[in-house]
């Protein structure tokens, strides 16, 4: 049987492109923002299969500020890493803004990835959390989060793969 190694760059980005379209009919992945949704579907999954966490459903499409809803009816904005950063939350007064922002969402996910994808953590922050961690990213205009240890100690950490 032949390895990964025995195939040519051609055949392996021919396979890459057969995982996507599997994982498109799966419902996987829903947009052009591969990294984003497959940390989606993970936290989702996890959340579901897991005793003891919220069961999460996926929210419709083009949602505002959120991407799950428990059936408690918390909402969830969900943000995958491979990095230090997360993507940045939209609609959010700026820095200099005299008003007081209104929860957008109940939690925040985390789902880092390590350089390979693999699953590294989950991490899940209340509203206050994420306010106290949230940082202006000048470039985009909104704001994102930093993933230090700070971060992660002031989190609820769902899962991790060294523990």
């Amino acid at each position: 049987m032949a390895t990964q190694k025995d195939q040519t760059t051609t055949d392996l980005i021919q396979q890459y492109s057969q995982a996507i379209k599997e994982l498109k009919a799966r419902g996987v992945i829903r947009t052009k923002n591969v990294v984003g949704d497959l940390g989606e579907y993970m936290a989702i999954e996890y959340y579901c299969n897991t005793a003891g966490l919220p069961k999460l459903q996926a929210a419709p499409a083009n949602t505002k500020n959120i991407d799950a809803i428990s059936i408690n009816g918390d909402r969830y904005s969900i943000k995958s890493s491979t990095g230090k950063l997360t993507g940045v939350f939209w609609g959010l007064e700026p820095p200099d803004s005299k008003k007081v922002d209104k929860p957008k969402f109940e939690y925040v996910i985390i789902v880092m990835f390590d350089d390979n994808y693999e699953l590294e953590k989950i991490l899940e922050l209340d509203w206050e959390i994420f306010l106290k961690h949230k940082r202006w990213h000048k470039t985009m205009s909104s704001w994102n989060l930093s993933i230090t240890k700070n971060l992660i100690q002031d989190s609820n950490i769902i899962y991790s793969k060294n523990e």
